[in-house]
């Protein structure tokens, strides 16, 4: 029974320190992945880059909506003078012109949205690169972002050790 007791306790001694040891070789930090990002050269062209495609869109949608507008205008001035067939006619115009300012709307969406990834992805892969060169040096078990963080110590912030291997000054 003695016997049985001794190693029964020192199997749970054993996994206890087992358990001290795999617990001290976690180490944990965390980034904002966003204030890198706007900290990178980079980063400063693709927000120009998507602005602009942006405007162009916007420009577009400008456009099709005047047209739908100015043509509802005269379908209103000039209905009491129409014919019924030139009414249905002026009516299904408007109506298509509707159906693709909604259509436009949508595509501009998506296509915005491919823009983003196609200007951003390099510079979001640039930075997962150096996040995972840093917590590969300095030994860090696990990178958490510090926007899904509540309580974080500041010693284990890496934002200033990626912002050195990426070559930006640390107050940008």
């Amino acid at each position: 029974m003695k016997k049985v007791l001794f190693a029964t306790l020192f199997v749970m001694g054993l996994s206890t320190l087992v358990g001290v040891k795999v617990q001290a070789q976690t180490k944990i930090g965390y980034i904002s992945m966003d204030e890198l990002i706007a900290s990178m050269p980079e980063a400063k062209k693709a927000d120009t880059t998507i602005a602009q495609y942006r405007d162009g869109l916007a420009k577009a949608q400008q456009d099709i909506q005047a047209e739908l507008q100015t043509r509802y205008a005269a379908y209103i001035k000039d209905s009491t003078a129409m014919s019924q067939a030139k009414k249905d006619l002026e009516t299904r115009g408007i109506q298509e012109l509707a159906n693709r300012l909604q259509n436009y709307n949508q595509d501009a969406q998506q296509q915005l949205s491919l823009k983003q990834q196609e200007v951003y992805g390099p510079i979001q892969k640039k930075a997962m690169e150096a996040i995972q060169e840093v917590a590969k040096e300095k030994g860090y078990t696990y990178i958490m972002g510090k926007e899904n963080l509540w309580v974080y110590p500041p010693s284990d912030d890496i934002l200033p050790l990626v912002k050195t291997k990426l070559g930006i000054a640390a107050g940008k």
